[in-house]
């Protein structure tokens, strides 16, 4: 099968599943999602350099799709081009909203900018490689499955619905092992703050 075929079968694919969607079936959209959400995080974040505010939008589109999938006329655009012009129009959005509000905000005067912007000194150097010592430390402390989910989300980057089809595990499984896992590093590096690097408690 060539390229051109392969992105016709998708085609296919994704206006059979925004017909489902349109007809109020979840699972087409969690088809959907599964097979487009890295691609539309993935612009999201070129337009928004920022992780935390690219997944906000894929999750705002995956919403708008839910709502307005009726709106998709296949006859006048592709599935792939809807959907990137949605997250193309939810990023720029957010990228304004985001601009306006840093105008609005008082700028930090010019001392300021030159004291964030210099090298940590030896001593807060040292203590960022103690505090990522600690934490990894406490991660892996916790159990398999907690620290399994952790990683994937905040050192892998993945959506807690990737997560869970990553592992094949439940939604609603992988929320708890996350909320536990955080829970227990809070407990430990809270407790092991004044302590050694090492120590245990």
């Amino acid at each position: 099968m060539t390229a051109e075929d392969a992105l016709s079968e998708r085609e296919k694919r994704w206006h059979a599943y925004l017909e489902g969607v349109a007809g109020g079936n979840g699972e087409s959209l969690a088809s959907l999602y599964d097979e487009a959400s890295a691609m539309l995080y993935g612009l999201a974040l070129r337009i928004l350099g920022n992780a935390a505010d690219a997944e906000d939008v894929l999750l705002e589109v995956f919403e708008q799709i839910w709502r307005s999938a009726r709106s998709f006329d296949p006859a006048r655009s592709g599935a792939w081009r809807w959907l990137t012009v949605l997250t193309h129009s939810r990023a720029v959005d957010r990228l304004r909203a985001r601009a306006s509000k840093e105008k609005r905000e008082e700028p930090r005067r010019f001392d300021d900018w030159e004291i964030s912007s210099r090298e940590p000194s030896p001593d807060e150097a040292s203590m960022f490689r103690q505090q990522q010592l600690r934490i990894r430390q406490s991660l892996n402390a916790l159990p398999r499955e907690q620290k399994e989910a952790l990683e994937l989300a905040y050192f892998s980057g993945l959506t807690h619905v990737e997560i869970a089809a990553t592992l094949r595990v439940p939604l609603g499984t992988i929320k708890t092992r996350i909320r536990m896992g955080m829970d227990k590093l809070r407990i430990a590096l809270g407790t092991r703050s004044a302590s050694a690097v090492g120590q245990a408690r």
